[in-house]
């Protein structure tokens, strides 16, 4: 097998990917008389083209040479792949005449991209046409993350100095129709005790790892679910093991997602904490569609819950948003926009719509704004973002996201995340804790990266081959590229049973020697 035939293997979920930007059908390629593809391996470069009927497109790309061999396979396989997906890029555009506002680009975290131009040493306007032209991103989603990377590059800088820490709560009071995360509704509470045992047995047993590795916390999030949905004595605890296991935090974020879950008694006990920063995210500022997402809160509950964080003196509140609800048109997203003025959160991010396959909504097929009404609502958040102040801080973009557009933070200067830019941008090592949470250890370059010399897409310290077939199977440390994962259950039953092997997962990613 050719050293592009092994890059271009396992590329058909990345060309799925693509098909659907466009709104095509998986099956669309499955007539072999009027679909081709050739892929040819040249002295110095590679040549991809695609066909389809009368219609095709072609691109080549130069072969990089390294020093380092393992470097080299990695930057060669990227550069096969990426061209392979542009080429068929080009096809669809002339077949559909779309043009997508992230023209070729369907990763998580197209702000990489921008980050690394300017590394490189680029201005600011010459990224932003390489992403014009190379990419066929629009120029208003390119100069988005311009202004993005130009906020972020003033941040505290992160490194390998510095540890993250993720605590996940997976209850909920209800569950959201869109929702796919690792959560369960709290029901009548049996699961909470037994699952607080097990994570404070984690969170003692992990926290000095983080000293151990030689490194300083830098931020902490703790997320879910919902945290606020706990019992106000296991919150107190909570917060009371959070301060006593992880002190010093530059920032230290709790998720306090739905106002039914809040009262003045848990808001103080955040400010004695020294929480600096919470979430109250209405998603919808309509009670009508309130109640068709399966949230069990008003718009009023809302208000009340700012007003009382206010008087409790919470010092950052974010608000999260989204695009794209079933049911609403921009008149209703202009309504929760005008909200969001009123009570003047001091972060605001507006998301678009995904509905996973795991979602309620995805099984109910529930009617939803078409893609050019939900770009006019992203539009709306960021104008409104503007008009409180905010400049935009972190993005990212998820699968079947309502016209394929994306997810953006926007906070008043001084006030932006740095968990969050931390995660999405993947800069910091993460002690994740919880049912869900996913550790993950960064090395500075690729080249200290180990990989599998057989280029397996996973390897950890127990990985099998599957001798039927030529896939690797997980193991419970995954290695991607530069970072290396260490994955807790998110099952709530399992987590409490299995706890003790999750903390061994986390030392063995962070401590492998001892």
């Amino acid at each position: 097998m050719s050293e592009l035939s092994a890059a271009l293997e396992t590329i058909q979920p990345e060309l799925l990917a693509m098909t659907r930007l466009f709104g095509l059908p998986d099956a669309y390629w499955d007539s072999p008389a009027r679909y081709r593809m050739d892929a040819e391996e040249l002295p110095d470069r590679y040549r991809i083209s695609f066909s389809f009927d009368n219609l095709s497109a072609e691109r080549s790309t130069p072969i990089l040479s390294e020093p380092d061999p393992d470097l080299q396979q990695l930057h060669r396989r990227r550069a096969a792949r990426r061209l392979c997906k542009q080429t068929l890029y080009d096809l669809l555009r002339k077949m559909t005449g779309i043009h997508p506002p992230w023209g070729s680009l369907t990763g998580v975290r197209p702000t990489h991209l921008m980050l690394e131009a300017l590394a490189e040493g680029l201005s600011p306007e010459d990224a932003v046409q390489r992403l014009v032209t190379d990419y066929d991103v629009t120029p208003e989603k390119a100069e988005l993350l311009a202004e993005i990377a130009a906020v972020q590059r003033r941040l505290p800088a992160p490194g390998d100095a510095f540890m993250d820490v993720y605590i996940g709560i997976p209850f909920c009071t209800t569950r959201c129709a869109y929702c796919s995360f690792s959560s369960g509704e709290i029901g009548n509470g049996r699961l909470v005790a037994p699952y607080m045992e097990a994570l404070e047995r984690e969170i003692r047993a992990c926290a000095p790892i983080i000293a151990a590795s030689g490194r300083s916390l830098r931020a902490l999030y703790v997320g879910g679910g919902t945290p606020t949905a706990l019992p106000e004595k296991e919150f107190r605890r909570l917060l009371s093991l959070i301060r006593e296991c992880f002190p010093g935090a530059c920032e230290t974020t709790v998720e306090a997602g739905r106002p039914d879950t809040l009262s003045r008694d848990k808001l103080r006990a955040v400010r004695e904490a020294e929480i600096s920063r919470i979430s109250i995210n209405p998603q919808t500022m309509n009670d009508r569609t309130l109640q068709v997402i399966g949230r069990a809160h008003t718009a009023q509950q809302v208000r009340d819950a700012y007003t009382l964080a206010r008087e409790e003196g919470i010092p950052h509140i974010n608000m999260d948003v989204i695009a794209g609800l079933p049911g609403e048109n921009e008149t209703d997203f202009a309504r929760t926009m005008e909200e969001a003025v009123r009570l003047h959160p001091e972060s605001l991010t507006v998301h678009t719509l995904a509905i996973k396959r795991s979602s309620r909504m995805s099984l109910e097929n529930a009617p939803l704004p078409d893609g050019e009404m939900t770009s006019r609502m992203v539009a709306m958040g960021l104008q409104t973002a503007r008009a409180l102040g905010m400049v935009p801080y972190y993005l990212y973009r998820q699968k079947y996201m309502a016209g394929n557009l994306e997810n953006t933070g926007y906070a008043l200067p001084g006030h932006a995340c740095l968990y969050n830019v931390d995660m999405m941008e993947e800069t910091s090592h993460i002690l994740a804790l919880g049912a869900g949470g996913i550790s993950k250890r960064i090395w500075p370059s690729e080249g200290e990266e180990p990989r599998t010399a057989s280029g397996g897409n996973f390897i950890g310290s127990e990985v099998n081959r599957n001798k039927q077939s030529t896939q690797w199977v997980a193991a419970p440390i995954e290695i991607a590229g530069r970072i290396k994962r260490a994955p807790n259950v998110a099952n709530i039953h399992d987590y409490i049973t299995r706890v003790d092997e999750m903390i061994q997962r986390k030392q063995d990613l962070f401590l492998p020697n001892e």
